[in-house]
């Protein structure tokens, strides 16, 4: 085809027609001629290849292919321009321009509303800079030629550049978000991601603010808790039996001193409170949401669109519960005092961290898995594709994430035994215990790190670091296969045009990442924030910086997407809210130290308070009791004959040494009751939330009713005027005898009436 010269900006050669739409394809010389190919007639060639595999067509079939697809896009009335085939880089670009007439066909056809005229409202600069400008205006108006191409330009111009600077910026990230232009510029799927994500964020300002009270409340208060002045008490004297077999010696419970205080900062009474607020509020989020989406709906002529038609994990979890075994038996075994008293927080450390390496990579593997799998399935539609994606990557990545987790706060400390009767791994590895203050210190731990290191790190080493460096290596290799090529010199003086430099850019990947990662960030905010109050907090924080990346992500970063229409986002939050109740009551009944405080002062303490809470939480074991080689081989305790374990079972003078003794059996129907009422508690308040606030607000009730009822009017007026016309002139009718005396009219033939332009006699 002949080559057409380039116009100015993003236009035709004409300079009036403006691009709409790039299409690229990779060039090669044709080396070869082959007879007329085409997609009907060749069956058995592909039209499209998945991303990443290369065609096994040659650069003659692959032109003929590309021939009739333009041929069925002329056919459909859009307009096409080829670019010269930019050698250097190996890439060709079509540009494609829609008529107004097509565009408004095909709006007719889905059921677009889209407005019938174009209207732009410019603001004018005010003060000294105003009167410049008016004045310069005035000056050159005359040599100015017609400026409507100008304005098309800047209008399109405005809309990129205000998304710029007013949204992707970091210094307006307190300012609300410009959704309209967001939705017109990349469509209303991305429109209602952000949207969502507003509403998410400024909810958040509550629980955060709330938690950081918490937080606090537990700084001020550690002073005055019993339980931590008992543990840390040296006189009391508790001598504890070893954490692990034979290499660990006794030691004694003060040595926790620092882990019971830190713990009681987030386990305490307003703990349990906060809980319940945080139920309460995913039913307010859920129900703010449906209502600010229904405006959105509204607004963005939604409502009528209608529907289209993991072993690694747990294997990885285990080879991290090994880890901790062996490096607790061996770190136990330094003569070091200060080494020995903070083993445990050590070997918890180091765990964690490796833990949260081990989930970044998975989580990356996972993707990678999920999409194989949904391409396997071969949707039909890019929706169908998207909700199959999500799905599986949901599945696999919150079972990645929360496993750790998990293991902490519902196994770990479980199935350990009672000294003398451990429960052991492969006969050698001995069961992990949770410390005297409880695993939720643990659980708290190890969420703040692995939430903060995949904020951290995702956000900034997998959407910032590693895109600038794909980028950089692929501009290296175009530029390297470009100097293979032979290069034309009038194309190498040209510069680069605006689809260039897109066409750099990376390609867009959907909004499934996007979406995962704020799925996984509320599973850590609602379902664990009983262990770690301060997770909105840094979930705000992480979010407010989240939407300006994401912002310049998608101007700067990627190429723009294909506008999507779509009628919600898709996200089941019914069933996340109630899994996260249940799920809240489980932590606070199982994992805290809540419920046996509380069954302890109103059940067996003497004077109703907490004090001899510690000696009543601890049970007794005689040493001698010690199965072969699992007393400590050397010791630096003189003259133990009891020690001292976490548990409620009889002691060794009972009638039934170390069985579970009457305070577990109150303690486990304590917490079972709680999960019950927790829960129950929680769905009532979620009812009773939804039915105080309806789905549709008022307001927009009120709008929508006042549409139809001018829709009715427009549309009965409408009826009357098409009947008015067909009925004929007043002064057409002419009177005739009937039978009895009276008189009938009738109408003049059509050829004398005066609306036909005839005199009347």
């Amino acid at each position: 085809k002949p080559i057409i010269e380039l116009g100015k900006g993003t236009f035709f050669a004409d300079g009036q027609r403006k691009v709409d739409y790039i299409l690229c394809y990779n060039y090669k010389k044709r080396r070869i001629s082959l007879h007329r190919l085409s997609l009907t007639s060749q069956p058995e060639l592909e039209a499209g290849l998945p991303e990443g595999e290369e065609s096994q067509l040659s650069e003659e079939e692959k032109a003929m292919m590309r021939e009739e697809f333009e041929s069925g896009l002329l056919e459909q009335g859009l307009q096409l321009e080829r670019d010269k085939e930019s050698r250097s880089q190996g890439i060709g670009f079509i540009r494609l321009h829609v008529p107004w007439a097509t565009l408004s066909r095909e709006a007719e056809l889905q059921k677009i509303k889209v407005p019938v005229k174009k209207s732009y409202e410019l603001r004018q600069p005010q003060g000294i800079a105003g009167k410049i400008a008016l004045l310069y205006q005035t000056l050159i108006k005359p040599f100015r030629p017609d400026l409507t191409v100008c304005m098309c330009v800047c209008v399109c111009v405005c809309v990129f550049q205000l998304l710029y600077e007013e949204w992707a910026n970091y210094g307006v990230m307190f300012k609300y978000q410009p959704l309209d232009l967001i939705r017109k510029y990349f469509g209303e799927a991305i429109g209602l991601y952000f949207a969502w994500m507003g509403v998410y964020t400024r909810m958040l300002v509550p629980p955060s603010l709330l938690g950081l009270i918490v937080f606090l409340y537990g700084v001020l208060t550690v002073n005055t808790n019993v339980p931590s002045q008992e543990m840390c008490d040296d006189s009391l004297n508790f001598t504890m039996c070893p954490l692990c077999d034979a290499v660990c010696d006794y030691w004694k419970l003060s040595s926790v001193c620092s882990l019971t205080r830190a713990s009681y900062l987030f386990d305490n009474g307003a703990t349990t409170l906060f809980a319940i607020f945080m139920s309460l509020w995913a039913a307010f989020f859920l129900e703010h949401w449906k209502r600010r989406q229904m405006c959105l709906k509204h607004a963005w002529d939604l409502t009528s669109l209608e529907d289209e038609e993991m072993g690694v994990t747990f294997s990885a979890v285990f080879g991290v519960i090994l880890y901790r075994i062996t490096m607790l038996s061996i770190w136990s075994m330094n003569p070091d005092p200060e080494a020995k008293a903070s083993v445990r927080m050590t070997v918890t450390t180091t765990a964690i961290i490796i833990n949260l390496l081990v989930v970044l990579i998975l989580d990356e593997i996972y993707g990678a898995i999920a999409v194989w799998l949904t391409k396997l399935e071969v949707p039909k539609t890019e929706a169908e594709f998207e909700e199959r994606l999500i799905l599986k990557s949901f599945l696999l990545k919150s079972m990645n994430t929360f496993a750790p987790v998990f293991y902490v706060a519902f196994f770990k400390g479980r199935f350990a035994g009672p000294p003398g009767d451990y429960v052991y791994l492969f006969g050698h590895f001995r069961m992990e215990e949770c410390a005297p203050p409880g695993c939720l210190i643990e659980l708290c731990i190890q969420l703040s790190m692995i939430m903060l290191g995949k904020q951290l790190i995702q956000n900034n080493v997998f959407e910032i670091v590693i895109p600038k460096l794909k980028k950089m290596y692929r501009t290296y290799k175009e530029k390297d296969k470009g100097g293979e090529e032979d290069e034309d010199e009038e194309e190498t003086k040209r510069p680069k045009q605006q689809w260039d430099k897109d066409f750099s850019l990376d390609p867009y990947e959907g909004l499934s990442p996007e979406y995962m990662e704020m799925i996984i960030q509320y599973g850590f905010v609602t379902i664990f924030v009983a262990s770690f109050p301060l997770a909105p907090l840094f979930a705000l924080l992480n979010n407010v910086i989240e939407i300006r990346l994401d912002a310049a992500k998608f101007t700067t970063e990627i190429r723009r997407p294909d506008a999507v229409r779509c009628k919600d986002i898709g996200t089941d939050h019914n069933t996340t809210s109630v899994c996260c109740s249940l799920l809240q009551a489980f932590v606070i009944s199982f994992t805290s130290d809540f419920i046996p405080r509380t069954v302890y002062q109103y059940m067996y303490s003497q004077t109703g308070s907490m004090h001899g809470f510690t000696e009543h939480s601890l049970s007794y074991f005689n040493v001698s009791n010690f199965e072969a080689d699992s007393s400590p081989s050397s010791t630096l305790f003189t003259g133990v004959t009891i020690c001292r374990y976490k548990d409620y079972r009889d002691p060794p003078w009972g009638a039934q040494p170390y069985s579970f003794s009457k305070q577990y059996w109150s303690v486990l129907a304590a917490r079972l009751a709680f999960v019950i009422f927790f829960q129950n508690l929680a769905m009532f308040l979620s009812m009773l939330v939804a039915w105080l606030i309806p789905d549709v607000p008022r307001s927009l009730r009120e709008q929508v009713r006042k549409e139809n009822m001018l829709l009715m009017e427009f549309l009965v007026q409408d009826e009357q005027e098409a009947l008015r016309s067909r009925l004929p002139h007043p002064a057409c009718l002419w009177s005739c005898p009937t039978g009895a005396g009276g008189r009938a009219t009738r109408p003049r033939q059509p050829s004398s009436c005066p609306s036909r332009g005839h005199s009347l006699p």
